[in-house]
């Protein structure tokens, strides 16, 4: 099984960026134990700041994964444009977010590639990419 997992602005700085609401690991220590217990899974991780290399990875390998893990972060509220890119690529897409985005601010309520990915996972940490690679596992 081959999986690709997609992380947005600023979740380059997990384990520094606001450890209250994100935790004190950085992602990339998060990524090796995850690996370590998928063995049989190829995972390959890639993060932008930029909302048009996003777009450029989901289009690269949403034809050949054999599903996405998205955390879209500040761009789930925003980019109409991520969600056009959802819609076109055949991978199943799981959005998940770190935190719980329905407990913060009015503005992260409000989800604009939700309603085109298989389902959404908020508010556990980090072990929400462990439960989208259970579920793409199992699908």
């Amino acid at each position: 099984m081959h999986l690709h997992i997609i992380n947005g602005p600023n979740l380059n700085l997990l384990g520094t960026r606001e450890p209250e609401v994100y935790g004190g690991q950085k992602f990339e220590e998060y990524l090796e134990q995850l690996r370590t217990q998928y063995p049989d899974i190829q995972i390959d991780y890639f993060q932008s700041n930029v909302e048009g290399l996003i777009i450029d990875e989901l289009q690269k390998v949403g034809f050949t994964s054999q599903g996405i893990i998205l955390n879209a972060g500040g761009y789930t509220h925003t980019s109409v444009a991520i969600r056009d890119a959802i819609s076109a690529v055949s991978s199943p897409v799981v959005e998940v977010h770190i935190s719980n985005v329905h407990a913060r601010e009015e503005f992260r309520k409000t989800s604009l590639i939700s309603e085109k990915v298989m389902g959404s996972i908020v508010g556990l940490g980090l072990d929400g990419y462990r439960l989208a690679v259970e579920y793409l596992k199992h699908k």
